[in-house]
């Protein structure tokens, strides 16, 4: 094992943390957690992280045909990427879907086995290696009453069970016009960050979806994005630490397709997408290649 100088000096460490101070003291940023944020994300420290969430869509011939397209798509960037299909289609995609930089997902758990009829536990997600789960979308809030204990209860257990999360936060249009967006936001990453600690931060990815923007073809403006974003990074910053704030991937969802990925990319606090109806589509990947342009700083 090399000593801790020996480990530094190998990594050229002192040269980058020096490199970003040095620009950090130049520029001065009004954000500097921001700022960190994206400095490292330009030095590939900081992975783009593109999602699809199918719901309850496609069908075999439909997955098949994408699979065959995204088998042969470039993606020279790094980035991840992982589709989150309906159980019932899980293997057929994890079979059919060859590229290497795809994964799989799970849309929902439940927190532990048992009399749970039509739903499937964290535990058996592991069981059956599907690496990432979404937890806390908020067609599960609307429709099936999911409050915030339950989405934090899931995201512990998730964690328990070495998972990939990727909670959601997003306010309703109601909440939005009474100017209660940030309230409702950061309420509901709180119930998340209370249930995750540590080193087990580096397997949560946040997405900001603002609820009047899924499926309805309307998308909020990159500068409204932004703000929501800079909002969840400052809290996280505050209220767990700087290093999480700086490293942790924040995700806008809300109507992304091809036509607007470019635009919301381009914004400092935004760190991928999740994406619905435009991932049923074999253009789905240039929603993944925009992110392959640096951030301006």
């Amino acid at each position: 094992m090399p000593t801790d100088r020996e480990y530094l000096q190998t990594h050229d460490i002192p040269g980058v943390v020096d490199s970003f101070l040095k620009t950090l003291l130049s520029e001065k940023p009004a954000d500097p957690v921001s700022f960190a944020s994206r400095y490292f994300h330009n030095l590939g420290k900081i992975k783009p992280l593109v999602a699809g969430n199918w719901k309850s869509n496609g069908n075999k011939k439909s997955i098949l045909d994408l699979t065959a397209a995204w088998n042969s798509a470039q993606i020279s960037h790094d980035v991840d990427i992982f589709i989150a299909p309906s159980m019932v289609h899980q293997s057929l995609l994890k079979n059919s879907l060859t590229h290497p930089k795809f994964q799989i997902a799970a849309q929902n758990c439940t927190e532990k086995n048992g009399a749970f009829t039509g739903e499937v536990s964290a535990a058996q997600l592991k069981d059956a290696k599907v690496p990432w789960v979404i937890l806390g979308h908020s067609e599960r809030r609307a429709i099936f009453g999911e409050t915030d204990d339950c989405v934090a209860g899931k995201v512990a257990a998730a964690l328990r069970e070495g998972l990939l999360i990727c909670p959601c936060v997003g306010e309703t249009l109601a909440e939005r016009e009474s100017g209660t967006t940030m309230t409702v936001v950061l309420r509901q990453l709180a119930a998340v960050a209370g249930k995750v600690s540590g080193h087990q931060w580096e397997s949560v990815v946040i997405a900001y979806e603002p609820v009047w923007a899924i499926g309805t073809g309307k998308v909020a403006t990159p500068e409204q994005a932004q703000e929501v974003h800079a909002g969840i990074r400052q809290w996280l910053c505050e209220n767990v630490c700087p290093k999480v704030a700086a490293s942790t991937r924040i995700l806008y969802g809300g109507s992304v397709n091809p036509k607007n990925a470019g635009d919301l990319w381009a914004q400092k606090d935004i760190n991928g997408f999740l994406v619905g109806g435009a991932s049923l589509k074999p253009d789905f990947v240039d929603v993944i290649n925009a992110t392959a342009k640096d951030k301006p700083l």
